[in-house]
């Protein structure tokens, strides 16, 4: 009977599993010119946008300031599929600015970013 019970509650938990709703938009949809917006970082840092570290903004005059990164508006000006099956966007600001003031810009691996909730889609 046990086993009967944990079989039936396995197949709905796998059902409900399969059904849930893709947070991010398949391959095809995802292409130059796509708006976006940037979240916040699930740690202190971003992991999956390669925002340059602090001495190459410093030194092309930029000024540190990760807290006016989340809610900024990009704009995806390229897409690159890599062999083993990621794929890198580059983004730049919606706004024609430069993120940190130094860096038209960056580099982000898409899938990673969307599920980690560093880039949604508007």
């Amino acid at each position: 009977m046990k086993n009967l019970i944990l079989a039936i509650l396995f197949l709905i938990g796998i059902t409900q599993s399969n059904s849930q709703e893709n947070k991010y938009l398949p391959k095809q949809k995802i292409q130059v010119g796509v708006i976006m917006k940037i979240g916040h970082p699930e740690a202190r840092i971003y992991n999956y946008i390669d925002f340059p570290r602090s001495n190459f903004i410093i030194k092309r005059g930029g000024i540190i300031d990760y807290k006016r990164i989340p809610g900024t508006k990009v704009v995806i000006v390229g897409v690159e599929d890599k062999k083993n099956g990621t794929r890198l966007v580059r983004i730049k600001r919606a706004d024609g600015g430069r993120f940190f003031g130094s860096h038209p810009s960056v580099i982000a691996n898409l899938e990673k970013a969307l599920s980690s909730g560093e880039l949604q889609i508007i």
